[in-house]
């Protein structure tokens, strides 16, 4: 028994840290029913819902913000694409032949 708590212990890490929040009446009514329909507790989600949200905000701000060199390189491969190489030529001269069927 002392070994599937040590175990279970282990699997889990501490929650040390805290979070406090002023809310309206109305807010924690909203949570409170939502956690139910869910069938966890206002914490637990509070935390999921924030942790979501968190993981969802750096995604979209990292996928949609490049840095100015990124920015730059692709601007310019944009507006000045390369020329196309042998391979990228014979690929287009394939599909033609194909299509041409």
């Amino acid at each position: 028994m002392v070994m599937a708590h040590t175990q279970q212990r282990q699997r889990h890490p501490r929650k040390v840290q805290r979070l406090e929040a002023r809310i309206t009446s109305e807010q924690k009514n909203l949570i409170e029913r939502a956690a139910v329909l869910r069938g966890t507790t206002v914490t637990e989600f509070v935390v999921a819902s924030a942790q979501e949200a968190a993981a969802n905000t750096i995604k979209d701000f990292e996928i949609l913000h490049l840095g100015d060199a990124a920015r730059e390189v692709f601007i310019n491969a944009v507006l000045n694409p390369p020329a196309p190489n042998a391979a990228a030529r014979a690929a287009v001269s394939r599909y033609r032949k194909r299509v041409r069927l």
